[in-house]
């Protein structure tokens, strides 16, 4: 076995370029001594590449060495723990034996190694001799028989275990000091009371239970505090004077925590590490592989935080997250992990190494894409751990300060600031949030951060009112808007790949200045890059064929109408998609783009410079366009270019931000339409809305009884009073359980709420549509000025269904409930 009480061995340079490198105590090798000149050396990385190069320095003191590379000016600089292997390319050869005389090297025989370097991978071989010492592990593999040495180097940190000779139970038998089975028996319970170390094996004791958990933690309340320090020296792995030492390199970089420092010089290994924490320091261990994790509690914590820790909630107990960490004496992590979940923390113990599978396991759980986790994995330099304890320590000097002087605890370049926002960002991308509003309150409230996620607003995190100036600045920054001017509205936009390399994404940015001369922001998230395709937008067959039809005509104008966030620009950009081929030329004019297609001419208005929609509209007919798409037809002039452009030989695609399909048409003859040209140009006008879709997971289904099926039909037929050769109610009832039903009875459901949908029992949206095509009968009427009532009845008696409608069928079938349908039409 390795003998570790050997002296250790003087290794720094005696004369500024030597070194005493250890050889084997053998006689038939020379003393140890300076060499004359740097000795050629190979290091391998912890990536198993090699760097060839002289070696110019060893300092096991420092744990350092330095490596001059060929064609560089100054020596690299490498760490024990930044290398996992080094190998002098010199051999070493054995003194020349006497005439008659024995061979000097066969007086020691040939030992087998087995070193369990990290990473799980074994290496394996013979050596002639060896030292072992604190920093690390020194081989001599035999080359020939003529007793010719390779010289390698194992640093500490780089292994977790070294055998080196014949095992203590082979040497045994050999001995006939015991049988092969005394040995087998002793070996099984060894191996029982290793598995029983917390910081070796550490599985019979690990905690899988909540109520295991909590009696663990109030074990730990009741024993004395411990410093990481004095656990490891009770236990032997340092002594006094090492400690000392990492005590005073800690006190000149605070950031690094102690036992990480003991971990990077090589005194200690992480299982060392581990099993202080767990057996002198009482830090309850807990198997995340089979603990039953709250998602109630990895709720708190944003998946950006939980990565880069790393840490991974497990319950919330008498207000407090009990979070599993690898080192839980880590105060600036736990100071991290409080202020981004807002509550204060247990920490508790995890085995090294499987953390960050179950982090990813655990959160891909609770809804967030594997592609998504990798982006924040991957979220470039912009996006690295948040020194919380600063940030943390701003905020508590802020708090003491008069409101009139809270800019100056926080800065909006302060490097924490950038990263929450960055982090806040990329959490909402990756849950599928449609806005995020920052709410910035008079007085000493705390700033307010919401996210609109399937359109409910929903509580993200709250930050102290030191925040709410440097906050908004900073997001003016991002898309360079005037950060001085805080009396008027301003927008703007944020191209997120700017700021975190790898992440697409595009942010919409209007800032409202409220009371106080304080400023709100809403962040509207423009993640769509490509177009729906048209058969998957929800509309129903009949809707969906009527649709087509309009976008096929030559000319004309088709409207897209609805309130803001109802998706009439997903809807258009489907349509123009279906139409998109190289026999069309398309225009487009957006405020502001936010889906791109290939094929179209997109071109972004800027009213600031007046360039607004009518402008372009103009400038597009002049550029010999098939179809035409204006973004929103605003005022008078807009609709007066569209409706030329459409009665010229164009097909004009728009939105109007009206209620129903009827509506449109009396609100744009009210703007000043000329009533028998609008009439000429309208094709059709589909109104729109978005109902929370049920959560196909956890959604329960009953049988409909005779009075769902009455309230239903009587929802549906209201709109039908006055409609000629309108359907009777048997009619409606009987295509629904044609349709719809099974066995003639009709199925609703009802939202139930599970980790897929956040426990809200929704998840996605769906649309419910309402489209009006203009028939001969629908013009005249448009022509000879019809209310909205007249045009209504038309459009039913022509085959048109109401938003209500839609929505009933689509309840029908299971997409969504009455109660969302009848809250949006």
């Amino acid at each position: 076995m390795s003998d570790l009480s050997q002296p250790p061995l003087t290794l720094l340079p005696t004369d500024g370029e030597g070194f005493a490198w250890p050889a084997p105590d053998l006689a038939g090798y020379p003393t140890p001594a300076a060499s004359p000149a740097p000795p050629a050396c190979a290091v391998e990385g912890l990536n198993g590449h090699a760097l060839e190069g002289r070696l110019t320095l060893f300092d096991p003191q420092r744990t350092l060495v330095q490596l001059q590379v060929a064609n560089s000016r100054t020596p690299l600089s490498l760490r024990f723990d930044q290398f996992r292997r080094l190998r002098l390319r010199q051999p070493l050869l054995a003194l020349p034996a006497s005439d008659g005389a024995p061979d000097p090297t066969a007086e020691r025989p040939l030992l087998d190694f087995r070193i369990q370097l990290h990473g799980a991978r074994l290496w394996e071989g013979r050596t002639q001799g060896h030292r072992e010492l604190p920093w690390g592990l020194f081989l001599f593999e035999p080359l020939d028989d003529k007793g010719t040495l390779r010289r390698w180097f194992v640093p500490r940190s780089a292994y977790e275990s070294a055998e080196v000779g014949a095992r203590i139970g082979e040497a045994l038998v050999a001995l006939n000091a015991a049988t092969p089975g005394q040995v087998e028996e002793a070996l099984n319970e060894q191996q029982a009371l290793r598995s029983r170390k917390l910081g070796e094996m550490l599985v019979v004791d690990q905690i899988i239970t909540a109520d295991e958990l909590t009696a663990a933690i109030e074990r730990q309340a009741r024993m004395p505090m411990v410093r990481i320090g004095e656990a490891l020296i009770a236990l032997g792995y340092i002594n006094e004077n090492q400690l000392q030492q990492a005590l005073v390199q800690q006190r000149s970089d605070r950031s690094v925590p102690l036992g990480e420092l003991l971990v990077r010089k090589g005194l200690v290994s992480r299982a060392d590490l581990q099993t202080a924490l767990a057996r002198k320091m009482g830090y309850p261990l807990v198997d995340v592989a089979q603990f039953p994790v709250d998602m109630d509690a990895v709720a708190r914590l944003p998946h950006a935080v939980a990565a880069r820790v790393p840490a991974l909630p497990l319950v919330v107990r008498t207000g407090r997250l009990v979070v599993a960490m690898e080192d839980p004496s880590n105060r600036a992590a736990i100071d991290e992990i409080e202020f981004a979940a807002q509550c204060k923390l247990v920490p508790v113990l995890v085995r090294s190494g499987v953390l960050a599978e179950a982090i990813t396991r655990v959160y891909q759980k609770m809804g967030a894409s594997a592609h998504a986790l990798r982006g924040l994995a991957d979220a470039g330099p912009d996006h690295e751990s948040v020194d919380a304890s600063k940030l943390l320590a701003s905020m508590e000097q802020g708090e003491g300060r008069h409101e009139d002087d809270e800019d100056a605890s926080i800065e909006q370049s302060d490097n924490s600031l950038v990263r929450l926002i960055n982090s806040m960002i990329l959490e909402a991308h990756n849950q599928g949030v449609s806005d995020i509003h920052i709410e910035c309150p008079a007085g000493r409230e705390k700033v307010r951060i919401r996210f609109r996620k399937d359109g409910q607003l929903r509580p993200y995190l709250e930050l102290p009112h030191t925040y709410r100036s440097a906050l908004i600045a900073r997001l003016k920054i991002m898309c360079d808007l005037d950060i001085s001017e805080r009396r008027k509205p301003q927008d703007g936009k944020i191209n997120f790949a700017k700021f975190v390399q790898g992440v697409r994404l595009e942010l919409r940015v209007a800032t409202i200045p409220t009371l106080g001369n304080l400023e709100d922001a809403v962040l509207r998230l423009l993640t769509s890059n490509k177009p729906i395709p048209l058969d998957s937008l929800g509309l129903s067959p009949a809707n969906l064929a009527r649709f087509k039809t309009a976008i096929q005509r030559p000319y004309g104008m088709l409207l897209c109408v609805g309130p803001t966030g109802s998706g009439k620009t997903t809807t258009l950009h489907s349509a123009m998609s279906h139409i998109n081929t190289p026999e069309r030329k398309i225009w487009t004019a957006e405020d502001p783009i936010e889906i791109t297609q290939a094929g179209l001419r997109q071109v972004q208005v800027n009213p600031r410079i007046d360039w607004t929609f009518a402008r372009a509209l103009r400038a597009f007919l002049r550029a010999d366009p098939d179809v035409i798409m204006v973004g929103e037809i605003r005022d008078k002039e807009t609709a007066q270019v569209s409706v030329e452009a459409s009665l010229t030989g164009h097909l004009v695609l728009s939105t109007l931000h009206t209620n129903s399909a009827p509506e449109t048409v009396t609100r744009l003859i009210d703007m000043g339409m000329d009533p028998f040209n609008f009439a000429d140009a309208l094709l059709g006008v589909l109104a729109q809305r978005l109902v929370r879709r049920l959560c196909t997971h956890c959604r329960v289904a009953r049988e409909a009884s005779a009075e769902d099926e009455t309230e239903l039909l009587g929802d549906y037929m209201f709109a039908m009073n006055g409609v000629d050769q309108a359907p009777t109610g048997d009619d409606v009832l009987a295509g629904w359980r044609q349709r719809f039903g099974s066995n003639g009875r009709l199925t609703l459901y009802k939202p139930v709420g599970c980790e897929k949908c956040d426990k809200t029992g929704y998840r996605g949206r769906a649309g419910i549509h309402e489209l009006m095509t203009v028939s001969r009968s629908l013009r005249h009427l448009i022509q000879t000025g019809g209310r909205a009532d007249d045009l209504l009845r038309h459009g039913l008696a022509d085959g048109m269904r109401t938003l209500r409608q839609d929505g009933i069928e689509k309840v029908l079938a299971g997409m969504t409930t009455i109660e969302e349908v009848r809250a949006n039409s």
